[in-house]
């Protein structure tokens, strides 16, 4: 080897799990070794692929679709959006957030930078470019990419798509093909119906988002079919015939030809692990290949730890910034913290959203934890009827003592509507907090507030009324 340089961490991944353990590495003034395959890279798949480009599509988008609704008040409008335009658009957002998320920034904040593929050499050091690095800990933030389609005649395909590519396409396609009705085919399907696109999506399972609420995943549904939407559920994926169609299968073996211009590909994703040679590190993989991770996210080399979507449990930004935090706390610690997802939230960014948090009712029958479901819709809700939204719901699964095990709403804004929620979760707060708050009227998370009044409701029985018209009369 060239050369052999000692740090106290070592970093591998410059994605949101692997920036919140270096800063703060840095910030307490230990030395750190950060590392990622590019100055591109950096940022991960949430800066370059994934959560900013795909809002800043979907912000765009809908900002496209208030202006066709308002035909019917009166407003003229002709044209179609710029693909062009918004493309830009999207760059010149992620730009803004680049600006403090490259290799300069970075190492003029003290951090060591180095750019290129790492592998273990050993079970404390790693090399990149013929280099070797050693330290007392590291930590593999290398992220997940698109699962890719092979076989099937795919390579016949004029244009397959994927979030990786779709933002610098250089034209949108007429007719698109989506792949799977999972989180990010959803989203980028219904933006791209915004600007134009004639949409259709498949899925093999019944439902589309096949982990949320199977009523709530239906409230999306219908209303992405009004938007023109084509679903083919339960339908499988047999051949492509050419590049312009494909063949689905249904369960009773019927054949349906969809044509199109463009595949999506959103059949889920790939823990990014090649390269790493973890057998040097003394790391070992299960049966799929997957790393193996204890509860404390540490690999079978206790001095490696896993942050981010390689973790392989919840594949979000802020699952990886809820790693980081464990990991952080724990090299700090004699006490040891264990990674617990029981209190995380996520939100699919439709029109309207869907947004979830805690356990919801699968988990909680698989715990066989009691609960009661407070259901609420939204249809005599007053910024509900003002904002054209009845159609939304809610779900709350509240344990027998009190505690808000979780629930999941969809609703415009849906995501923001349930953080007082999820800080009611995580805080171990009672239907009562929420019910006793005052909401300024009309916001929207007065929903919030009549959907635990259902709660109290049921306990009005016959004899605490009859012991409340006595308390009156006595007092």
């Amino acid at each position: 080897m060239k050369n052999k340089n000692n740090f106290d961490i070592i970093v591998i991944g410059a994605g949101s799990g692997g920036l919140n353990i270096a800063s703060f590495m840095n910030r307490v003034g230990l030395t750190v070794l950060l590392i990622d395959k590019s100055d591109a890279h950096i940022g991960g798949d949430c800066l370059n692929s994934g959560c900013v480009p795909s809002k800043a599509l979907i912000h765009v988008a809908r900002t496209v679709r208030h202006v066709k609704q308002a035909s019917v008040f009166g407003v003229s409008t002709s044209g179609h959006a710029n693909w062009n335009a918004v493309r830009a658009y999207i760059h010149e957002k992620q730009e803004i957030i680049r600006e403090h998320e490259n290799a300069e920034w970075f190492r003029s904040k003290g951090i060591t930078v180095v750019l290129g593929s790492a592998s273990f050499a050993s079970p404390n050091s790693v090399v990149v470019s013929g280099v070797e690095y050693s330290a007392k800990k590291i930590v593999v933030a290398t992220g997940s990419r698109p699962r890719t389609l092979t076989g099937q005649g795919i390579e016949r395909v004029h244009s397959v798509i994927n979030n990786e590519n779709i933002f610098t396409l250089p034209q949108l396609p007429k007719k698109l093909l989506v792949l799977g009705g999972g989180p990010i085919g959803i989203e980028l399907a219904q933006a791209l119906t915004y600007l134009g696109v004639s949409v259709t999506i498949t899925d093999r399972g019944k439902q589309i988002l096949g982990k949320e609420d199977a009523e709530i995943a239906e409230v999306l549904q219908a209303q992405m079919e009004k938007e023109g939407i084509i679903f083919l559920l339960e339908h499988t994926l047999k051949e492509f015939t050419s590049g312009t169609e494909a063949t689905l299968i249904t369960k009773d073996a019927t054949e349906v030809a969809v044509n199109f211009d463009a595949v999506f590909i959103g059949i889920g994703r790939v823990l990014n692990t090649e390269g790493l040679s973890l057998d040097k590190a003394g790391i070992k993989v299960d049966e799929t290949g997957k790393i193996i991770v204890d509860p404390y996210l540490r690999t079978t080399n206790k001095n490696v730890f896993l942050c981010g979507d390689v973790a392989g449990n919840f594949q979000f930004t802020h699952a990886a910034e809820m790693h980081a935090g464990v990991i952080l706390e724990n090299f700090f610690s004699p006490f040891k913290k264990k990674f617990n997802g029981d209190s995380i939230s996520w939100v699919t960014y439709t029109t309207p959203e869907v947004a979830t948090f805690g356990l919801g009712e699968a988990e909680l029958k698989k715990r066989s934890e009691s609960y009661t479901v407070l259901a609420q819709d939204f249809t005599e809700d007053d910024r509900a009827v003002t904002d054209d939204y009845q159609y939304a719901k809610s779900k709350m699964f509240i344990s027998k003592s009190g505690r808000i095990w979780g629930g999941t709403m969809i609703a415009p804004n849906a995501g923001e509507l349930i953080q007082e929620l999820v800080l009611a979760q995580t805080s171990r707060l009672t239907p009562r907090s929420l019910f006793n708050k005052t909401y300024a009227y009309p916001t929207a998370s007065r929903i919030n507030k009549r959907s635990v009044s259902g709660y109290f409701a049921v306990r009005l029985t016959t004899q605490v009324r009859q012991l409340l018209r006595l308390l009156y009369k006595i007092f």
